[in-house]
């Protein structure tokens, strides 16, 4: 456990004048006390918990090393025992993550926390987690790093004649097998008119010369992420798949260039957003330009028209731009950037220049 991290959200919550603090989102929970196990992570300046059971308690003891460990049994509700630690030390006001937990679970609650005024704290560690430290940093640059070798060696795959759903279990082998324990999400492997789905799955579709490729991918080290994806194109590229990739690689070149220490988040997306519209692909550009990565594969900061984020050094955030056309196809491009004191750095390496395989 980073005790900075458990010292930083007593602080918050003493601001909000919080006596202590129910976590039961796993990313959160992690993140505070290094328990990697189901549970419920209960803080409070006397002393801080993790309720859980059976099948995690050894793990939970040797993972949260500062955290009185309760093992609970079978058909006694987490809530029940946390109200019991709350009663005890006559605290008033206990915060919960009203952003994760369920109704079902909001009740059950409320049920067994009678007479304590429970406070909504609207993503308060979410908060915290927005700034990487080092060690985040070289986690996540280790996640990188394995999905760079990814995709150097998924190119010596795609041909015409291989589906989309071989492919896909290819990149993935090759993670688990370089030190991903797992994909930081479900892999987008799509191919010819498919790439314009900017969320599409793989499918049984049998790759064929003059087809768009989209990957979309990331490997998970040490519980923490990666995020790229790249467009290739099988064969010779047309002018319009020229010219899309093109505009899809300047908008996304020009935004990162843009990036450092207090730029708006809206604004980093407007320098990509603009040039897109300028080559009359406006319309074709439907999401935002990025998101934070760490412990979830879509964290704060948002890179997109809305956004009221603030970049800060120690985020990592994506840069993705893309544009689709339905019945035609798409690009994306997307690299991980890691905002600096001075400006940023990129994390992602691959080739960006269009590849023709």
């Amino acid at each position: 456990m980073n005790k900075s991290r458990l010292k930083n959200l007593m602080g918050v919550l003493s601001k909000k004048n919080i006596d202590g603090l129910i976590i039961s989102k796993p990313e959160n929970q992690y993140y505070i006390s290094g328990f990697s196990g189901e549970g419920l992570t209960i803080v409070t300046d006397y002393q801080n918990y993790i309720i859980t059971d059976s099948r995690y308690t050894e793990q939970a003891k040797n993972e949260a090393l500062d955290f009185e460990i309760i093992e609970t049994t079978i058909g006694t509700s987490p809530f029940l025992i946390g109200f019991q630690i709350i009663k005890q030390f006559n605290l008033e006001n206990i915060g919960f993550e009203n952003n994760f937990i369920t109704v079902k679970k909001y009740d059950e609650l409320k049920e067994n926390f009678k007479k304590i005024n429970l406070v909504k704290t609207d993503r308060i560690i979410e908060g915290l987690r927005v700034k990487k430290d080092s060690k985040e940093i070289d986690y996540i640059k280790s996640a990188q790093e394995i999905t760079d070798k990814a995709f150097t060696h998924i190119l010596e795959f795609i041909k015409p004649g291989v589906n989309e759903l071989e492919l896909a279990a290819e990149l993935e082998f090759f993670m688990k097998k370089n030190g991903s324990v797992a994909t930081a999400f479900e892999t987008i492997f799509v191919s010819g008119s498919r790439t314009s789905f900017p969320h599409g799955v793989p499918s049984k579709r049998t790759l064929q010369l003059g087809d768009l490729v989209t990957i979309d991918f990331g490997a998970r080290f040490s519980s923490y992420c990666s995020d790229m994806t790249r467009t290739v194109v099988i064969g010779k590229p047309s002018d319009k798949q020229l010219s899309i990739y093109n505009t899809v690689l300047q908008a996304q070149t020009k935004a990162i260039e843009y990036i450092k220490p207090g730029r708006n988040c809206k604004d980093v997306d407007g320098v990509a957003r603009k040039l897109i519209q300028e080559h009359g692909f406006g319309k074709y550009f439907g999401h935002g330009l990025g998101h934070g990565v760490g412990l979830e594969i879509h964290e704060e900061p948002r890179l997109s028209p809305k956004s009221k984020d603030v970049l800060l050094p120690g985020m990592v955030v994506t840069v993705e731009p893309g544009i689709y056309i339905e019945n035609f196809g798409g690009v994306r491009i997307e690299d991980m950037i890691v905002v600096t004191e001075n400006g940023y750095k990129n994390l992602t390496n691959s080739e960006k220049q269009l590849i023709c395989v």
